[in-house]
C-alpha cells in the first residue's frame, strides 16, 4: 500500500463501524482529509462529524464522484462488513484508487512505534482497553484503537502520543495476520468464526500463525492451557503471570499479582467475573513488558471504569439490578453466568439473550442452550443477522426447544419493557452482540420509573 506520510486523502467505507471509526479519528488527528460512508448515523457518527470528518449515508457513486479525489494521494479503507454489491466499494474498485482492509491500514499505522496486539475470540475490547489505559494512566505515549467504548473516554480510541500503540488484533477474515506485533497476547481460542474457517483446527493454525510472529516469547502472554507456547497467564493457578491470594471485598476483587521477576500485592479491580479479572492479568502483564512504571500500575488499575456493554450496569439499586453485556457465544454466556452467581449468589436472576448469526446458532446450539438453562429465567429473541441470510430451520424457536430450563419464552422487541417489569428477578441482563443494544437505553428508563 501507498506510504501513510504520502496520502492526502482516506476515504473509509464503514467509517461507523466500531473499528473503522477509531482509525478515522487517528488519521484525522495525523492531519489526512478523512471522509467516509455508513448506511446509518449513530452517536459515533454524530462523533466523527464533529471531529471534521465528512460522512455521507447513501451508497451511490455519485456521492464519491462529486469528492473529485485524486487516484494518487486517495487511499480507500473498507471493512469486511460491507456487502460485496455495494455501489460505493464498487466504484472505487474500478476506477484505479488503492483499496484496502482495515486490517491493512491498521497494520501500516502501527509499524513504526512498539505495537501491543491483543489476540482472543473472547476478552480482546476490554483487554485492550485495561491495557491502554494502564499505559495512558501512567504517562507512557500510547495510541489505543479500541473495538468498544472505555468508559473512561467515552471512546473507542486513546491518543496520549504514538510511539507506542495498542490494537486489537482480529481473527476474523485472518487480518491479524496483517499486524507487526512486538509484544502480544492470546486470551482465548474457542472456536468460532466457522463460516470462514470451516472447522476449530484451521482457527487454532490461524492463531498459531499469529504466535508466530512474536520473535521473543517473552514478550507473548498466552492464556495457561492453550496450545501456543509462550508465558503463561492465569487465576489462581501457577503461572508465569497470575493473580494470587484473590478475594473479593466491596464488590471488588483485592488480588496480588505475581510476575516473573515480583510480586505487587493488594491490587483492586471493579470490574466482576474471573474473566475480567484474567484480562487484567494479561494487560498488566503487557504492560510490565512495555516498560511501564510500576508504581503507577496499582493507581491507574483500580480507576478503570470498564468498556460499554461488557457487563455494564444500567441500574444498581437494592430492587433492581440491570446489567447490559455483549455476549455472543456459550464461553461468553458462562462468564457472565460466574460473574454474575459470584457477586449476587442470593439472588434470582433473569437473561435476555439476542442471538448473533444463524451460522454461530447453529454451529453451538447446544452450547448456547447449555449455558442459558443456567440462568433462573431466559427470555429469547429472534436472531440477528447481520451479515447472513436465514439458513432454513435455524430460528430462536429451535434453539429454544434446546434449553432445559423450563422458565423460559421467546420474546418480542415490543414486550421486552413489561417483561422485564413483571419479572419478581433482582438481577437482569440484557445480552447479544446485535441491535438489543439500541434497546438498552429506553428499557433502563422505563424500568427506573415502573420499578
Amino acid at each position: 500500500m501507498k506510504s501513510f506520510n504520502d496520502i492526502q486523502n482516506i476515504y473509509f467505507i464503514g467509517v461507523g463501524g466500531i473499528g473503522m471509526s477509531a482509525l478515522a479519528r487517528y488519521a484525522n488527528e495525523m492531519g489526512k482529509k478523512v471522509m467516509g460512508y455508513d448506511k446509518t448515523k449513530t452517536t459515533l457518527t454524530d462523533t466523527l462529524q464533529n471531529e471534521g470528518i465528512e460522512i455521507c449515508y447513501k451508497d451511490s457513486s455519485n456521492e464519491v464522484d462529486s469528492l473529485s479525489l485524486a487516484v494518487e494521494n486517495t487511499l480507500v479503507v473498507y471493512t469486511p462488513a460491507i456487502p460485496k454489491d455495494s455501489e460505493i466499494l464498487h466504484y472505487f474498485r474500478t476506477t484505479g484508487f488503492e483499496v484496502i482492509k482495515r486490517a491493512q491500514l491498521l497494520g501500516e499505522v502501527t509499524r513504526n512505534s512498539l505495537c501491543l496486539a491483543v489476540a482472543g475470540t473472547h476478552g480482546k475490547t476490554t483487554t485492550s482497553a485495561i491495557l491502554g489505559h494502564l499505559l495512558a494512566a501512567s504517562g507512557m505515549p500510547v495510541t489505543a484503537f479500541l473495538g468498544g467504548i472505555a468508559e473512561n473516554y467515552h471512546s473507542n480510541y486513546i491518543f496520549k502520543g504514538t510511539e507506542i500503540t495498542v490494537v486489537e488484533a482480529d481473527e476474523f477474515d485472518r487480518s491479524f495476520l496483517q499486524l507487526h506485533p512486538h509484544i502480544a497476547c492470546i486470551t482465548s481460542m474457542d472456536a468460532d468464526h466457522l463460516d470462514i474457517y470451516g472447522d476449530a483446527a484451521s482457527l487454532t493454525v490461524s492463531f498459531q500463525d499469529f504466535a508466530a510472529m512474536v520473535s521473543d516469547k517473552q514478550k507473548l502472554l498466552v492464556k495457561k492451557g492453550l496450545p501456543v507456547v509462550g508465558q503463561t497467564v492465569a487465576v489462581e493457578e501457577p503461572a508465569d503471570y497470575s493473580a494470587q491470594n484473590v478475594r473479593i471485598e466491596n464488590g471488588a476483587y483485592i488480588f496480588d499479582l505475581v510476575t516473573p521477576k515480583e510480586t505487587l500485592k493488594n491490587l483492586k479491580f471493579l470490574l466482576p467475573g474471573h474473566h475480567n479479572l484474567q484480562n487484567a492479568v494479561t494487560a498488566l502483564g503487557m504492560a510490565i513488558i512495555a516498560g511501564t512504571p510500576l508504581p503507577g500500575l496499582s493507581k491507574a488499575l483500580l480507576s478503570f471504569q470498564g468498556v460499554e456493554r461488557r457487563f455494564s450496569y444500567k441500574i444498581k439499586r437494592d430492587d433492581l439490578v440491570l446489567i447490559d453485556d455483549y455476549a455472543h457465544h456459550p464461553t461468553e454466556i458462562n462468564a457472565l453466568f460466574q460473574a454474575v452467581s459470584e457477586m449476587y449468589p442470593d439472588d434470582a436472576n433473569l437473561i435476555v439473550f439476542q442471538p448473533h448469526l444463524f451460522s454461530r446458532t447453529k454451529d453451538f446450539a447446544q452450547g448456547f442452550a447449555d449455558s442459558l438453562s443456567q440462568f433462573d429465567e431466559v427470555l429469547l429473541m429472534e436472531i440477528y443477522p447481520a451479515r447472513e441470510l436465514p439458513i432454513q430451520g435455524i430460528d430462536s424457536k429451535w434453539l429454544l426447544d434446546q434449553i432445559s430450563n423450563p422458565n423460559k419464552a421467546l420474546i418480542g422487541r415490543s414486550e421486552l419493557p413489561k417483561k422485564l417489569m413483571e419479572s419478581k428477578a433482582r438481577i437482569k441482563l440484557l445480552v447479544g452482540a446485535g441491535d438489543i443494544g439500541a434497546e438498552v437505553d429506553s428499557i433502563t428508563q422505563f424500568l427506573r420509573h415502573e420499578i
